[in-house]
């Protein structure tokens, strides 16, 4: 299915400097920012920049009010804060979030191991953040696990939906939906939209190489909010067998290509990833940064060939 030039444009949430560096050797404040600036000067408009949890049980996230105090202020952007609980926060707030993240687990066995917590003391947790919010910045609950848990199996998409009607009413302004371990594909996508709607957003993982597909099908859906990660890095610490995040790089050249706007500058987002590349010293998992973007052709291309039958 194709999209036909001034398709209605996608929102991409950028939540590298936070979920993709969360697995990572810690990260001073200042390469984080760097990294941050990046994204921006490639377009990027709402950004995951900090998390405002233990730093005993993310190291990687610690300096996070360093963090916001150092970030481009610019016109459009929203910086968003991931925070657990009521003093994450407050703290989130007084670094000048523009936003709040809250997680609540579908999964209670990983919600004991994610933030310590039972799922109806995360609910409850997410009420006051929102009463503390009182309107000033969106609060965007991440409803994580909600495609399964690998702790108890596949979750009905029902109970997930009214696990989101909760949290609604307990204040949240928006709901992203995780597939936190990868379990989510094309079918069990269009199954929880079935019961939630489209008007939400979707936080994919690559666990097992559907991520990219399964934002295709919520976007043939009319999902037009999505969570990604430059280089597709990430994953979540507490959850066994998480893979990376959807990588940035690779949706949005998808949209490209489908004529549908992000406002995102494909080849400043690569040069992002490069970025985050110098930061982390690995190989990044993202596909598109391996190979490039299809247009970009071969250098010493003479059309003379070796003779041999290689399909």
């Amino acid at each position: 299915m194709s999209s036909p030039a001034g398709a209605a444009a996608v929102t991409i949430r950028e939540v590298g400097p936070r979920d993709g560096l969360q697995v990572e050797a810690p990260t001073p404040p200042g390469a984080r920012i760097r990294l941050v600036q990046a994204l921006v000067d490639a377009g990027v408009r709402e950004v995951e920049a900090a998390a405002f949890v233990s730093p005993r049980a993310v190291p990687a996230m610690a300096g996070g009010a360093e963090v916001m105090a150092g970030l481009p202020r610019r016109e459009g952007v929203r910086y968003w804060a991931l925070v657990p609980n009521l003093r994450g926060a407050e703290m989130g707030l007084e670094a000048g979030a523009g936003g709040l993240s809250v997680t609540v687990s579908a999964s209670p066995a990983y919600s004991r191991r994610n933030v310590g917590m039972e799922v109806e003391e995360s609910v409850a947790q997410a009420a006051a953040i929102c009463g503390l919010a009182g309107g000033r910045v969106p609060v965007d609950v991440v409803v994580s696990c909600a495609f399964g848990s690998p702790y108890e199996g596949d979750l009905e998409p029902g109970a997930v939906a009214a696990l989101g009607r909760r949290l609604t009413e307990g204040g949240a302004t928006s709901l992203t939906y995780a597939d936190t371990t990868g379990m989510a594909t094309p079918r069990r996508v269009a199954d929880l939209l079935a019961e939630v709607g489209t008007d939400v957003g979707l936080h994919l993982h690559e666990t097992r190489g559907t991520g990219l597909v399964n934002a295709y099908a919520a976007w043939q859906a009319g999902v037009r909010r999505f969570d990604t990660s430059v280089g597709g890095l990430g994953g979540s610490p507490f959850a066994a067998g998480a893979g990376g995040n959807l990588a940035t790089e690779s949706f949005v050249h998808l949209l490209d290509d489908l004529g549908v706007e992000t406002g995102i500058d494909l080849d400043a987002l690569l040069e992002a990833a490069a970025v985050v590349r110098s930061i982390v010293g690995h190989d990044l998992p993202s596909p598109l940064v391996a190979a490039g973007p299809r247009d970009r052709l071969a250098a010493g291309t003479s059309g003379e060939g070796g003779g041999g039958a290689l399909v």
